[in-house]
């Protein structure tokens, strides 16, 4: 009876979780329609998207500027989280995510060279070939992580050999934006410091089915996963491919990373912060309920980000990654802090047992 009374209030706690995390997705949806330096009712903004596009200001502005940006975001910034808590499952770490170890700025030098290159030559790249010079970046990137994360001992130097990754890709993308005078990449700074505007409804179908893609590959894995984060051993011992299963969460992982960079530059922190967050909330390590659960928390924190971003210094516009890094980094920190104090307490309880019952 205990039993199934605990498996009924978690079932409760999960629906709860999404249904808060959908209504604050639908209240923010609508606020930043009606939010911009030109503000607009919600009469206006309801008229404008029934209407489907037309002639007057509150139907461009909806349609060709803030309805693509915001869903960009949100498919995107889902995109990241999911691609974080990838990353944590594979690396069995909380502190991995796709920023941190390198992987973001990585996809973010190539796309850089790729547009540089592909601009001088062509009037347009394509958002399939920025997404493919992304995805290279990536992989090459964790390429290295895996390499390091054999040589090294310990998360702390694998986190700083990402860092150390980031950095260097980071240097070499402004030192190609900063020279770079051709006039067709004027934006490539503001990419490169990581932006949801300027998106189109192209690039929306683009990323939406590449992400579409990619979470349905993730939810399919979500009992393997499962196995996984219980040992490699038991994993082994349910028919788990190991092999396999490491290969694509990299995949998975590394082309979400990919189609975030190639859209919208690199965006800090939101990889960590947000399965973080998922895990407080829904009080579970489950991937069938922290898969979904990241990828609306990544969308929901994005969406967030980006209406502050664009309406606090409005018309002025800040990044994504600035916005993020405020409110990620504390989240960040908090979480180590806790993990360092869970990891003490337990060490102290272990030697206090061991104390009380030395023939044990």
């Amino acid at each position: 009876m205990g039993e199934k009374s605990f498996t009924a209030a978690r079932r409760i706690r999960w629906a709860v979780g999404f249904a808060l995390l959908l209504l604050a997705l639908a209240l923010f949806f609508v606020w930043s329609l009606m939010s911009g330096s030109v503000a607009l009712r919600a009469g206006e903004v309801l008229s404008a998207v029934l209407s489907g596009g037309g002639s007057d200001l509150a139907a461009d502005v909806i349609w060709k500027i803030r309805l693509p940006r915001l869903l960009a975001g949100m498919v995107l910034g889902g995109a990241l989280a999911l691609s974080g808590y990838l990353l944590q499952v594979f690396f069995h770490n909380p502190i991995a995510g796709p920023f941190v170890l390198g992987i973001s700025s990585g996809a973010k030098l190539t796309v850089a060279l790729a547009l540089i290159f592909v601009l001088r030559q062509h009037r347009m790249a394509s958002a399939a070939f920025l997404i493919l010079a992304a995805f290279a970046g990536a992989m090459l990137s964790m390429a290295f992580v895996l390499l390091m994360a054999r040589r090294v001992r310990g998360m702390s130097m694998l986190v700083i050999s990402g860092m150390m990754i980031g950095y260097i890709c980071s240097a070499i993308t402004d030192f190609v934006v900063t020279f770079a005078s051709d006039a067709d990449i004027v934006n490539l700074h503001n990419w490169s410091m990581g932006s949801f505007s300027g998106r189109s409804w192209d690039n929306v179908r683009v990323m939406t089915a590449v992400v579409a893609a990619a979470g349905v590959g993730s939810f399919l894995l979500a009992k393997p996963i499962g196995a996984f984060q219980m040992g490699e051993d038991y994993a082994q011992s349910v028919g788990v491919p190991l092999k396999a299963l490491r290969y694509l969460l990299v995949l998975l992982s590394s082309l979400l990373s990919a189609c975030v960079a190639a859209f919208a530059g690199p965006v800090s922190f939101v990889g960590i912060a947000v399965p973080y967050l998922m895990r407080a909330l829904f009080q579970t390590s489950a991937p069938i309920v922290l898969i979904p659960a990241c990828f609306l928390g990544g969308a929901l924190c994005c969406q967030v980000c980006d209406m502050i971003a664009r309406t606090v210094f409005a018309p002025t516009e800040l990044s994504i990654s600035t916005v993020t890094a405020i409110f990620g980094a504390p989240i960040v920190l908090v979480m180590m802090v806790r993990r360092r104090r869970d990891g003490l307490w337990e060490r102290k309880r272990r030697v206090a047992s061991a104390r009380r019952w030395p023939h044990c």
